[in-house]
């Protein structure tokens, strides 16, 4: 039984190799990922998005987070690839310490090995808190969906240069609180590689550029089922691939191992 743990991706990100990451939240689907050998698995919140039909993923609940996130790990029960499984923390449901704490062990004890929160410097005693007791921390900066009407929508961040300083600074910030893992979403391609090239931890992009240690798509977006605008960080992976779901899975994760994926249309500059 092949394993992915935080080590095996430690590993992977001293050694220059990339792995990839998929968002999914269900046992069948769970079960597709293992066979196609995808190193990391996340149930998002996007589930408001593509379960639910919510227009931001504010409205999911840390109850139906664990409720995915067991579907997911009852999926891979007796398969021979394990993927490494990754949780969102929901909005508001790490709003402070003792919460965070509260909800990453009803996370965890539902499946996931590590959780992902959203934020920068306000988050860091909650992450130190976190991690000394034994839980491994995702964060993510860049577009943040759930701070999206702050933001004042779906819009790439750190444009700006005094913007761009601010995110490369709680980047390391997270790291040096005891963070593990980093997500960045919707940024330039030079500030995901200057991000990259300056932290230890592994780095995970969408819309980040091509330089990132990792990419991650949700499910339904590269088998070609978003729903209204497609983001310009997607690509379709199963149209006209003659193997179905398995195949395009297969195409994904081929693709960001050897780089090809993301390619200059998905990226930001």
């Amino acid at each position: 039984m092949t394993k992915i743990t935080i080590k095996t991706l430690d590993d992977k990100c001293a050694n220059d190799e990339r792995f990839a990451c998929v968002t999914a939240y269900d046992a069948s689907f769970s079960k597709l990922i293992s066979a196609a050998e995808i190193e990391t698995l996340l149930v998002g919140d996007s589930l408001g998005n593509v379960i639910q039909g919510a227009k931001t993923t504010v409205p999911v609940t840390l109850e139906e987070m664990a409720y995915h996130m067991g579907c997911v790990s009852n999926g891979l029960v007796g398969h021979e690839h394990q993927p490494f499984l990754i949780a969102d923390m929901p909005f508001m449901s790490y709003a402070t310490t003792q919460l965070a704490l509260e909800s990453a062990t009803v996370l965890m004890q539902a499946g996931a090995q590590m959780v992902k929160v959203e934020g920068g410097d306000w988050l860091l005693d909650s992450v130190q808190y976190l991690s000394e007791r034994g839980v491994n921390i995702c964060g993510h900066l860049g577009l943040t969906p759930q701070s999206v009407d702050s933001l004042g929508g779906f819009r790439m961040q750190g444009r700006q240069p005094e913007q761009a300083k601010v995110i490369l600074e709680q980047a390391k910030s997270l790291q040096e609180a005891g963070a593990r893992m980093l997500v960045l979403e919707c940024i330039p391609t030079s500030l995901g590689k200057q991000i990259t090239d300056t932290l230890d931890i592994p780095v995970i992009g969408i819309g980040a550029g091509p330089f990132t240690n990792s990419q991650v798509l949700v499910l339904y977006d590269l088998l070609g089922m978003s729903m209204g605008r497609r983001p310009r960080f997607v690509k379709d992976f199963l149209t006209g691939n003659t193997q179905g779901i398995i195949g395009a899975l297969k195409a994904y994760h081929d693709a960001v191992i050897s780089g090809s994926f993301p390619e200059k249309e998905h990226c930001f500059e």
